[in-house]
């Protein structure tokens, strides 16, 4: 994932626009989680890990891993997604805590992919909607870089095929997200990308870097829960996000960062 051009990181905006269809999409069918669903929840790591979310964390790691790497904006989006599924947890904290230890032990295990997938069918498997979103979710995070490597896609078919998706429902799914992968973008000024980051070019890279990251934050999409947004509010929030996405990269380009 080393290497991007301006274009392919604008890109990168169009997926993190998905994810508020895909929240959105929980919503609608009645498939969001709420904290009344953990309130009894023991919280252990070991229960934790064994429960559906930190099931499909644990792939996420591996996915997030697939080409050998996660990247800043992986590691920003898992970092929002571990503070949106402990936030469902009587303890939040600890549930982080917990999160980002599955995650990080699970991406330097690619070898057992097999089993975890095949425990989060059995989790799932009369919820056959949850599991194509999960999916979904997880083409999208491969997505991420602006291509799709033959890692990445090797895995991903090997979770749809645990998933219980037929090679052309998987196939399918790909060329849906290709589709809106395939968008044309605008690129800015190095004085506007620093404007839009409400920065002057005397700032920092610390400084930069947080607020890159801190905008990211606030127009991340909850994968959890819908937040019942208009469409005319996600136009908004994709169309920001794209800007706030060229601007860092220009930014860095420009300063060898």
């Amino acid at each position: 994932m080393s290497g991007y051009s301006v274009t392919q990181f604008i890109i990168l905006a169009v997926v993190i626009a998905l994810f508020y269809w895909l929240s959105r999409s929980f919503s609608q069918n009645q498939h969001t989680y709420s904290k009344s669903q953990f309130s009894g929840f023991k919280l252990t790591k070991e229960n934790l890990a064994y429960s559906e979310l930190g099931l499909f964390v644990a792939l996420s790691a591996k996915v997030a891993k697939a080409d050998g790497r996660v990247d800043e904006l992986e590691a920003e989006l898992v970092s929002n997604m571990f503070s949106d599924i402990s936030a469902l947890f009587p303890n939040p904290e600890a549930t982080k805590k917990m999160l980002k230890e599955i995650f990080d032990e699970e991406k330097n295990a690619p070898h057992n992919i097999d089993p975890v997938a095949q425990a989060l069918y059995k989790a799932l498997e009369s919820d056959p909607h949850k599991r194509q979103k999960m999916m979904e979710f997880l083409i999208h995070l491969s997505y991420i870089d602006g291509t799709l490597s033959h890692s990445e896609e090797e895995m991903l078919r090997v979770i749809a095929k645990h998933l219980h998706f037929s090679e052309a429902d998987f196939a399918s799914m790909l060329e849906r997200f290709g589709s809106h992968h395939r968008h044309s973008v605008k690129e800015s000024s190095i004085d506007q990308a620093y404007t839009l980051l409400g920065l002057t070019p005397h700032a920092t890279n610390d400084e930069i870097k947080k607020a890159y990251r801190a905008l990211v934050r606030e127009y991340h999409p909850d994968i959890i829960k819908s937040q019942g947004a208009s469409d005319e509010y996600l136009k908004e929030a994709t169309e920001k996000v794209q800007d706030i996405n060229a601007a860092y990269e220009m930014i860095k380009k420009s300063r060898g960062m």
